[in-house]
């Protein structure tokens, strides 16, 4: 069966395999190397190993002009775009947009901010000072059922980096949706510096089955930056990087736990690259776990051709949960007030950690899982975290903390097989020498 073949979530697998954290000492060669991701766009291999040209992005030779809308405003659903016959033309380079020239010191030889410019983003112009709701589709539905997902722009009326927020890689991380949503709908354009894109529901049939995965069982979030002509997961993946995210400066990718487990709200970032690891002292209130991510995910391929990107995990699946999503919100808040995006009456609290390790216990033996200890308690090495049950022998087996530290993350109560994960441990390990 093809589920069997599916690893676990970046909760799981991906933080026990993550590479440790090293020292300045190690050449920056070195790791260069461990975050190579292949760009969408070189040269690569398909399923039966044979090279995939290089493709270049298509885009509409006109484009229009974005309307300018209140987002707070009960919306109609968007409609697909048919495809034109310039769409199917030779493709257009894609340009980025220049961003405004600084205004001159005044009298007193303070300077004004510099004014936004209008930018393109799926065929259209967004003018400077406005907020609008694009649609993006990778047209790979059958011809009929063509769906279209909602894009959230704001276009500040001064020029500054341009933000990414995606949610619902996913299909059933449904607090992610909601912390895109609030934060974006509380921007005012007329007081931005910069430019925040919002994808609240990226894997839109996921979201509509209230399924994890794409319609053939692939997880999204193992195929970026994708190709064009790939598998399904690698065209979905190809269509949003190539149409949205190469438009970022920062992005920010918001997950959930997976498999009935729940997460602290917590950012997953690489710490051996120093451009993340200074992105990730934006966030009021979020703990931070090393971890140097997996071929093909949203970040690590971000990373990749030079995005400041970091994932955001907070709660658990097919739930909304208001505690988690205000500190999604909170923190979205902060990052766009230390850029200078928004200016807040922001009262920063203390810093959370950084924990540089992190470990997963798991069950030993089948049963019901009961938990001794929540989310966000400090345990020791040895202490009792919960227990299974055998419901038929009445054996109960407990599971010890393999270390001390913080539970960051944790399965919720339910039957449980051996070699489940059921705790994860972080660790406020000693630093590296600088």
């Amino acid at each position: 069966m093809l589920i069997a073949q599916l690893a676990e979530d970046e909760n799981v697998e991906d933080v026990v395999r993550s590479e440790p954290r090293r020292g300045a000492s190690q050449s920056k060669d070195t790791v260069k190397k461990t975050q190579e991701v292949p760009a969408s766009g070189t040269n690569q291999a398909d399923s039966d190993g044979k090279p995939v040209e290089a493709e270049t992005l298509a885009v509409p030779a006109t484009r229009k002009i974005a309307p300018n809308i209140d987002l707070k405003e009960v919306a109609p659903l968007p409609e697909p775009e048919a495809l034109t016959e310039s769409d199917l033309a030779d493709p257009l380079p894609v340009v980025a947009d220049e961003p405004g020239q600084p205004s001159e010191p005044d009298a007193a030889g303070t300077t004004e901010p510099a004014l936004a410019e209008s930018f393109s983003l799926l065929g259209t112009d967004i003018r400077p000072g406005t907020s609008t709701r694009l649609s993006w589709s990778p047209q790979i539905q059958i011809a009929g059922l063509s769906q279209v997902t909602p894009v959230l722009v704001v276009n500040g009326i001064n020029a500054g980096p341009t933000l990414c927020l995606t949610g619902a890689i996913h299909g059933d991380e449904l607090n992610g949706i909601e912390i895109v949503r609030r934060a974006i709908y509380d921007l005012n354009p007329e007081k931005l510096s910069g430019r925040v894109i919002g994808v609240p529901i990226v894997n839109l049939t996921g979201f509509q089955q209230g399924s994890r995965y794409l319609p053939d069982r692939r997880d999204l979030n193992r195929y970026f930056p994708g190709r064009k002509a790939g598998n399904l997961a690698d065209r979905v993946a190809y269509s949003l990087f190539e149409n949205i995210i190469r438009h970022c400066d920062m992005l920010v990718d918001i997950h959930t736990g997976s498999l009935k487990r729940t997460n602290l709200p917590q950012l997953r970032a690489d710490m051996n690259n120093p451009d993340v690891a200074q992105f990730t002292r934006g966030f009021d209130r979020m703990a931070v776990v090393h971890s140097s991510g997996s071929p093909g995910m949203l970040r690590s391929a971000a990373v990749a051709v030079g995005i400041r990107a970091v994932t955001m995990e907070a709660g658990e699946s097919l739930r909304i949960q208001e505690h988690q999503i205000e500190a999604g919100v909170n923190s979205l808040n902060s990052l766009m007030d230390k850029h200078g995006m928004i200016s807040r009456m922001f009262v920063w609290g203390d810093p959370e950690p950084v924990y540089y390790d992190s470990t997963w216990v798991r069950a030993q033996h089948g049963g019901i899982l009961f938990s001794e200890i929540g989310l966000g308690d400090y345990v020791s090495q040895g202490e009792i975290l919960g227990y299974v049950a055998d419901p038929i022998t009445n054996a109960q087996y407990p599971i010890h903390s393999s270390s001390s530290g913080r539970i960051i993350g944790m399965a919720v109560d339910q039957v449980v097989m051996a070699g489940f994960a059921a705790y994860h441990i972080g660790t406020e390990a000693e630093v590296p020498e600088e």
